[in-house]
Formats: structure tokens, C-alpha cells, sequence
């Protein structure tokens, strides 16, 4: 997508500043410049799509509203510290995120604002697109069915994200302002989700063949295999908590899954394995990533763009030399309890260069201790400060924010996990999950260990499915999309979490080395902490949101 941007980025701003006055979604947003109806924006839902032309630039704009509702970690992800692989720091700036880690978020926590707005922005583009691209002249039928599907994908994707985090939110399916819209069951919030995703997965192509959509042999824009795999993940969601639709829905999960597994090994799909788990994430295989089925794509920018990356070096320990923010790092007992071989050491660093310019072990402390945060740091998506160039641990230059990383939403090995965990969790078993599991395992192991056998259970097969994702994903929040806290949500394990981290063990994580996590958890659990409050100020100007 970045060419088409480049290539009309003037057009592009110009139909963005009017999309947006239509798509902002008034009375929700917590700024109340957005909260102004403007005649221009109903102006350009008037008479927009009158031109061939106005149909890329309208996909144009939906696409650059869903990256950049992707860029930084408090326009998506910050709900995912929750998980039992992702903790922050216990002080310095990040209290925002430190609420979630404790499972104590306030309603005026600074960045949830910004995590509520970045969803309501893409229904709102992705409403703008739905309800008035079918008039645009002189383009075939084929044009706007799939445009107008693409839509239907991404506001499914928000409205899923809407549904995990808050639960019961406002359908919004027009583009007027409504300021007292009032609160929809979680029950209709995923029957919209599953809707527009039968309607994107009728409406897109099975694979895009032509520039914009398509480049170095892979999709940049969503394709029926995305569709089906989100469709997938969605369906394990819906048979766990809070819906617990159970048996059906996990057969549903496993059947989308499949569609995809099977089309990727008869050539439908260009999918495929990498057969080393580190090459998943380099510069190298940014632009031709054929395990990643769903990716947000952006280009480096030397300006806080809207298609810039916020680079995910700032998982980052504070007293790096690099220069890392340290808004992240990984969980004491998750790492110990990660198993050792290539997929361990592409997903953490192999060691840390501290101020002192020297390399250690994570866990290395002074002594008497000085450090705040001792804790193992994620690797395997950072990048270097140059464009292109690998990422290297042991290089002390300073590193930049912005970057041109691709976020990867879905991605093969996800796809098996889900299925054989769909397959397990129906109570069945079957020759294929157990050989999609050792696909990702022995791909992470390095060598064909094929330690999952058709003699395993059916609770056996489901709960290392489910252990196989939280490893393939750990510390990737970026997309916001299946990660290891909705796994846990959907399994209605994060308050065995909270239980765990209130009292906080110390972890043998060398021999006579123990360390324990840096940010304290306190209170008595209740279901309320499974999701964020609405925003302060958006609940005052909805008070259906109270």
C-alpha cells in the first residue's frame, strides 16, 4: 500500500481531511473538535464517488486510517500487558500501561482515550466506504464488491477488538452523529463481527494479483484467506468466555482454519512456513513475508506520519545503551517456562547490552541491585536504526522510534495452532491437527522432534495448541489481533493470572538465581477486570457509556 500513498499522497491528504470529517465518530471521541458536525464532511458523502478514481482513493484512506490505528503501542495493544507474557516497568512514565498490567484500569487512564478513538475511527472509514461506494461510475461490479467487502473486513476487525476490551459497545453502521447511541449486547456486537466477515469473505478475491494490492508475491490488502482466518480465530473466541457457544463453535473455528491449512497446501494460497522461525522477522522478508496471511504495511518516514512505525525497539530495557524506553518486557515465569531452541532465542535476546557497554544475561544485577527492571527483553521485532539493515543486540549506536517493520496480524503457524486447538477443544483429535502441531513445534525445536502423536487426548491436543500460539505470538501486541491475553481471555484464565501475580513467586532462572516481577498486583478479582472502562470523557457525553 505504501506506493499508492506515495504516489498520490497530496490527493490522498485531500480526501482524507474530507473521509474524516464523516468518519470521525462523533460522541465518542474524547476531543471535542471531533465532536463538531462539519458541512464538508457531509458534503463529501454527498458527492464523493463520482469518479472512477474516488474508489482507490477511498481504499486509500480506509487503509491509511486501519494502519495508522496500528502504529504505536497506545493506539493498540496496551490491554494486552494483561498477559502472562507481557509486563512494563513499576515506575517512570508508564503508569498507563501499568494499570492494565494490574488489572486496575481507570476510566481516565491517559492512553485509553486513544485505544477507544483508534477503533471508532476505522468503523467510521470503514462505514464511509460501505454505504456509498456502490454509486461510483464507470467501474465494474466486481470493483465495489470487492472494495466494499474490504470494508466489511475491517470494521469486523474493530468491532472485534471493541467486543474483547470494552464488551458491550454502541453499532454504529452510518455515518451520522449520534450522541446517544445506546449500548449493544456483547451477543450483537459478534453477530455483526461474523456478518461482515461472511460479506468480506463472498467479496474479496482469493488472492490480488496487481499492484497496489499485491507485491513480491504476496497480498498487501485483505484476501479471502484473511478472511477466513480471522473468521476462524473469531469462532474460537465466540465458543469461549463470555459467550461460551462451546462444541459447535470450536467445529466452526476448526472448519475455517482448515479451508485455509488445505488451501495453502494445494496452492490456493501462496502460504507457507518458514523452515527457521527467526527468518519470520527480518528486514529481509519485510516486503515478501509468505507466512504472514494478514499484515498492517508501513515505509519508514522521518516524521511522525500516519504510515510511520513506531519502531518495537521500545521494548527495550530502560538502561540500555540502545536507547530503549522499556514500555515492555517480557514475564519472568513465561520465559521459564518457554522451551529452549530456535524459537526461544528469535524471540528474546540472546543477552543485554547495558550502560556499562557490556553484554549480560538478563537477570544480571549489580550488587547491592540498582536495576529497576530485570526482566527478559523481546527481540524478534525490533529494528535497527537503519532502514534494511538487520537488527543487532550487540551494536551499541543509539536507536530510532520510527521504523517500516510490517505488523503481522495472522500468520500461518497461528492458523495451525488455532485448528488443532479447535479440533481438541470439540472433543475430537485427527491426524492433521496433530500434524499441524508439529509443523510449528518442530519448526521452533529446529529438528523434526514430532513430539505430538495421534495417541494424545482430545484435552491434550487442545492445551498444546493453545501453549504452541502463546509461544508463536509472545510479546507481539502490535496488531492487537490473537494475541496471548485474548487467548487467555477467550479461556477465562487471566484471573488465574491476577491470583498468580498478587503473590508474585520468585523464579529460579539460573541455577541459584531467583527473580520475580517488577510490578506489584493487588485487589480481589472480579470479572469487571476483564475489561477497560469507557473513557471519562466519552461516558459524559454518552451516557448510555456510564
Amino acid at each position: 500500500m505504501e506506493k499508492i500513498i506515495k504516489k498520490n499522497k497530496k490527493v490522498m491528504y485531500r480526501i482524507l481531511s474530507m473521509v474524516l470529517c464523516t468518519l470521525c465518530l462523533t460522541g465518542m471521541f474524547s476531543c471535542k473538535d471531533f465532536l463538531t458536525e462539519d458541512p464538508k464532511g457531509q458534503l463529501a458523502t454527498q458527492t464523493f464517488f463520482t469518479n472512477p478514481g474516488d474508489l482507490d482513493m477511498a481504499l486509500n484512506a480506509l487503509y491509511s486510517v486501519v494502519t495508522n490505528a496500528g502504529t504505536s503501542n497506545n493506539n493498540v495493544g496496551t490491554d494486552c500487558v494483561g498477559g502472562d507474557d507481557i509486563s512494563t516497568h513499576p515506575a517512570s512514565n508508564k503508569a498507563p500501561l501499568r494499570e492494565h498490567d494490574q488489572y486496575a484500569v481507570t476510566d481516565n487512564n491517559a492512553w485509553l482515550p486513544t485505544l477507544w478513538t483508534q477503533r471508532w475511527t476505522t468503523v467510521k472509514a470503514a462505514n464511509f466506504v460501505i454505504n456509498n461506494a456502490a454509486r461510483t461510475p464507470d467501474v465494474s461490479e466486481e470493483a465495489i464488491r470487492s472494495a466494499i467487502a474490504q470494508a466489511h473486513y475491517w470494521r469486523a476487525y474493530a468491532y472485534f477488538y471493541l467486543v474483547q476490551c470494552w464488551g458491550k459497545v454502541p453499532i454504529m453502521l452510518e455515518e451520522d452523529i449520534n450522541y446517544e447511541a445506546p449500548l449493544s449486547s456483547i451477543e450483537e456486537v459478534y453477530n455483526l463481527v461474523v456478518e461482515d466477515l461472511k460479506i468480506a469473505e463472498a467479496g474479496v478475491p482469493v488472492n490480488y494479483t496487481a499492484e497496489p494490492y499485491a507485491r513480491n508475491g504476496v497480498n498487501l490488502a485483505v484476501n479471502q484467506g484473511a478472511v477466513k482466518a480471522t473468521m476462524a480465530y473469531v469462532y474460537l473466541s465466540m465458543a469461549g468466555w463470555p459467550l461460551n457457544r462451546g462444541a459447535e463453535y470450536y467445529q466452526m473455528a476448526a472448519a475455517k482454519a482448515k479451508e485455509v491449512i488445505d488451501g495453502a497446501e494445494n496452492g490456493t494460497y501462496y502460504y507457507s512456513l518458514y523452515d527457521n522461525y527467526g527468518d519470520i522477522f527480518t528486514y529481509a522478508n519485510n516486503g515478501n513475508n509468505r507466512e504472514v496471511i494478514l499484515g498492517l504495511h508501513y515505509y519508514n518516514d522521518n516524521s511522525w506520519g500516519t504510515t510511520a512505525n513506531w519502531s518495537t525497539i521500545t521494548d527495550l530495557l530502560q538502561d540500555m545503551s540502545q536507547g530503549g524506553w522499556n514500555d515492555t518486557n517480557g514475564e519472568i515465569k513465561f520465559w521459564k517456562d518457554f522451551p529452549d531452541g530456535p524459537r526461544k532465542e528469535a524471540t528474546y535476546s540472546p543477552k543485554i547490552l547495558l550502560a556499562d557497554g557490556e553484554l549480560h544475561d538478563w537477570w544480571w544485577d549489580s550488587d547491592p541491585p540498582s536495576r529497576l527492571v530485570v526482566a527478559p527483553v523481546f527481540i524478534k521485532s525490533a529494528e535497527n536504526a537503519t532502514p534494511g539493515k538487520e537488527y543487532d543486540y550487540t551494536d551499541p549506536t543509539p536507536i530510532g522510534m520510527i521504523g517500516g517493520k510490517m505488523h503481522q496480524v495472522i500468520r500461518l503457524s497461528q492458523v495451525y495452532c488455532w485448528y488443532a486447538e479447535a479440533v481438541g477443544r470439540s472433543g475430537q483429535t485427527n491426524a492433521q491437527a496433530i500434524e499441524a502441531l508439529n509443523k510449528v513445534r518442530n519448526r521452533a525445536d529446529g529438528k523434526a522432534s514430532n513430539i505430538y502423536s495421534v495417541g494424545m487426548t482430545p484435552d491434550q491436543i487442545a492445551e498444546a495448541a493453545y501453549n504452541e500460539h502463546g509461544w508463536e505470538t509472545a510479546g507481539n501486541y502490535w496488531a492487537g489481533f490473537a494475541t496471548r491475553y485474548h487467548d487467555m481471555f477467550r479461556m477465562y484464565r487471566v484471573k488465574d493470572h491476577f491470583e498468580f501475580r498478587k503473590i508474585n513467586p520468585e523464579v529460579e532462572v539460573a541455577p541459584g538465581i531467583f527473580r520475580k516481577e517488577a510490578v506489584p498486583v493487588t485487589g480481589t478479582w472480579d470479572d469487571s477486570k476483564m475489561y477497560c472502562p469507557y473513557p471519562y470523557n466519552d461516558a459524559i457525553l454518552n451516557p448510555n457509556l456510564k
